[in-house]
């Protein structure tokens, strides 16, 4: 399954919004520098979807807010 993804980094607070069922706005406290941003969006995915954070693949969006994530179906 792939789940769009737009970040948005230095929130106030960690908080994902669900646009629609394959769509999500994913809001992390952490600045978007060493990775940090998409460790913890990983981590909020994983913890809403109730899987292991190892079993989502980040397939494109590395350096941008706009993401597509690779989850098990």
């Amino acid at each position: 399954m792939y789940l769009k993804v737009r970040v948005i980094p230095e929130a106030k607070a960690d908080k994902i919004e669900e646009l629609a069922p394959d769509l999500w706005r994913v809001y992390v406290r952490v600045p978007a520098k060493r990775n940090l941003a998409n460790q913890v969006l990983l981590a909020l995915v994983a913890k809403e979807k109730g899987i292991k954070t190892e079993a989502i693949r980040l397939v494109s969006g590395h350096h941008s807010r706009s993401k597509i994530l690779s989850l098990p179906d």
